[in-house]
């Protein structure tokens, strides 16, 4: 057997070769955790057994997890999406629960299963991956979609569930007539808890952080931070509650607090290495032996729970006024089991309410539908479209609408995103008469916004049909606002392919990427942090006494050294009276066979003489995809190449002509 540092080093060493290759596929770690709990646990290579310090270790994973839980649990947000966290998500969970019993009665031949295991199976079973789900619909930007937003309303009340079921599965291992009076204790002190948190906690807890920020001490801050949160889960475990209850207390206590947002960045990094733990000790549970023994049972185990959640959420998505085709979505993407779903069959197991043979298909059943989860999400379009007779007609009809709009529409910018950067972007094109059109897929943004009068309509710009509709071919340029990096990748991808050489703008939070976006056909990139620091260096430079012209210009000068494709992008849109011809444009010019250039380098070109200067030059390499090529004076152009100009009208249609 492996001292402790032999074993921590096994978990290391492991955990990150798992998380690296789940990650390289674009996979969540959640998954990597859990194969590689079963490849080192004791039923497969034995490198590691699930020692009591392990799970000590993992516990404390699940701990963080509901304290983190605890903070996203705010007022202000229950309140906001009550009708489908409260509706649709209640409705999943109680009935899932409920139609557990019945079902459990045709197991009886398997396995005997008395009606509270049947209970707190299904309470297991309602559960669905809170982790996995929401990365992957983050990373198809499904978020602010309608079954994005069922998806997560759901998932909320399932967490929120969690915390019930923690305390009726103990109950369920008592005396039928004792039940009563546990829950009804149980709830007692659920109901105190919340009064202290609500009305006392809150105005404690905010003074008390605001002493120890004062003292200026990270440290301090991190040690409190700590002492509130297994203090709490020493208390509720006091008092006959989970540990996991009273770190979910203690984060909806810190959620009302200003100090939310820091705290919540502060405990990340152990929530995310113990809950690591967590879910590698549930991979060393799964027993191969067991599952080659009973396949036919875990089988079931996994194809009929799944079949089963996905036709109720389905359909109560459905009865709740959602679309067939999004109800499918909705159903296909919580299908799977869930972290919750170990947590309480955990439980279940220390409370003996079924067979351990039982629990280890369970188990085995649960893993597999959370492997199979990541191409159920993935394929859920084409299923929908599949099953779904109208989902090929409001698509259309969404389709109709937006050409409709771009129809009438030419030399427009096209504004990927219409958060708060798009619609400042879309007032000061508004000002100046510059026609544009933007694409979000936030129904009631859209709706909110398209009733005050803006060019704004329902679309998934990461989508080709979406984009032609939007008359890509027509526009003059296209600005990506988003902040997610993968999501622009992804409608930089498609412009590449649809127009190569397509003035491209990309907003982005800092410039850690900007080598990757501009390589997938960034034609500049906005960090939002450069911006910041540069307003914060003018106003300084202004508050010690430098004249203003001095600052403007050297801002200025600044600005065009880092966004050279910047210089007179909007300006070179609409000619007005006082700029006739003497704003710089931007132009592409893709080379034909014949052209005068082909074979020659820039330098022996001398563009600089016409006034005018190359900003890029994209190459087509393998079938159609264009790179950007480095650019040197020794570039030697090719045939298909497309070169990005910079000038005055005059001198770029010179330099056209010379090149072509």
């Amino acid at each position: 057997m492996p001292s402790v540092l032999q074993l921590t080093l096994i978990l290391l060493a492991f955990g990150v070769a798992g998380v690296l290759i789940f990650r390289y596929f674009g996979l969540p770690p959640i998954l990597g955790y859990l194969a590689i709990g079963v490849l080192i646990g004791p039923n497969a290579l034995a490198l590691a057994n699930d020692s009591a310090t392990v799970k000590y270790l993992a516990e404390f994973g699940v701990v963080f997890l509901m304290f983190s839980l605890g903070l996203e649990f705010n007022l202000h947000r229950l309140r906001s999406m009550r009708r489908i966290v409260f509706g649709l998500g209640a409705s999943q969970v109680i009935l899932t629960m409920l139609l557990a019993v019945p079902a459990s009665l045709l197991m009886n031949w398997i396995y005997p299963i008395s009606w509270q295991a049947a209970i707190a199976l299904g309470g297991a079973l309602a559960m669905s991956s809170t982790a996995i789900v929401t990365k992957l619909i983050a990373d198809r930007s499904e978020l602010e979609t309608q079954h994005g937003r069922n998806v997560i309303g759901i998932l909320l009340f399932q967490d929120l569930a969690v915390v019930f079921l923690l305390i009726l599965l103990p109950s369920l291992g008592k005396n039928p007539k004792d039940l009563l009076f546990a829950l009804s204790t149980a709830g007692i002190k659920i109901a105190i808890a919340l009064v202290l948190i609500f009305y006392i906690g809150q105005t404690v807890m905010s003074r008390w952080f605001r002493l120890v920020v004062k003292l200026r001490s990270q440290e301090l801050f991190m040690l409190n931070l700590l002492l509130i949160v297994l203090g709490m889960a020493a208390l509720t475990e006091h008092f006959g509650l989970s540990l996991a209850l009273g770190a979910f207390l203690a984060g909806m206590l810190i959620s009302e607090t200003p100090f939310r947002h820091q705290v919540e960045e502060d405990i990340k990094p152990f929530r995310d290495v113990l809950l690591g733990l967590f879910f590698i000790t549930i991979g060393m549970l799964l027993d191969f032996k067991v599952i080659q023994a009973q396949w036919a049972l875990v089988l079931l185990l996994l194809i009929g729970p799944l079949i089963f959640k996905f036709g109720l959420i389905a359909l109560l998505s459905r009865a709740f006024g959602s679309s067939p085709g999004i109800s499918i979505r909705t159903g296909l993407c919580l299908a799977q089991a869930g972290e919750f779903g170990f947590v309480l069959l955990n439980q279940i197991d220390g409370l003996d309410l079924i067979d351990p043979a039982l629990s280890q298909a369970v188990l085995a059943a649960m893993l597999l539908s959370m492997f199979g989860a990541p191409f159920l999400i993935q394929y859920s379009d084409r299923i929908a479209m599949r099953f779904s007779s109208n989902e090929w007609l409001l698509q259309s009809l969404a389709l109709t609408q937006l050409a409709a709009k771009s129809v009438r529409t030419t030399n427009h910018v096209l504004i990927c995103g219409f958060g708060r950067s798009g619609q400042s972007l879309a007032r000061m094109l508004d000002q100046q008469k510059i026609p544009y059109l933007a694409l979000d897929m936030d129904p009631d943004r859209v709706k909110e916004a398209a009733a005050a009068g803006d060019n704004v309509v329902y679309g998934d710009a990461s989508r080709e049909n979406y984009l032609t509709a939007a008359g890509l071919s027509k526009a003059k340029a296209v600005v990506i606002t988003y902040a997610d990096t993968p999501a622009t990748l992804k409608v930089l991808h498609q412009v590449e392919r649809l127009r190569p050489g397509m003035i491209v703008l990309v907003r982005t939070k800092d410039d850690a990427d900007l080598g990757k976006l501009q390589a997938a056909g960034a034609t500049e990139v906005v960090p939002e942090l450069i911006e910041g620091s540069l307003m914060m260096a003018s106003h300084v430079l202004l508050m010690m006494g430098v004249p203003l012209r001095k600052v403007v210009r050297q801002i200025t000068s600044a600005r065009e050294a880092r966004y050279s494709l910047l210089r007179g992008y909007f300006r070179g849109s609409v000619e007005t009276e006082s700029e006739p011809n003497e704003s710089w444009r931007l132009q592409s010019i893709t080379l034909l066979p014949e052209s005068a250039s082909i074979g020659k380098t820039l330098e022996e070109l001398h563009l600089e003489n016409e006034g005018v200067s190359v900003q890029a030059v994209r190459r087509k390499v393998g079938g159609m995809d264009y790179i950007k090529l480095e650019l040197s004076p020794e570039l030697r152009l090719q045939a298909n190449d497309i070169l990005v100009l910079s000038g005055n009208p005059e001198a770029t249609d010179l330099a056209q002509a010379k090149l072509i």
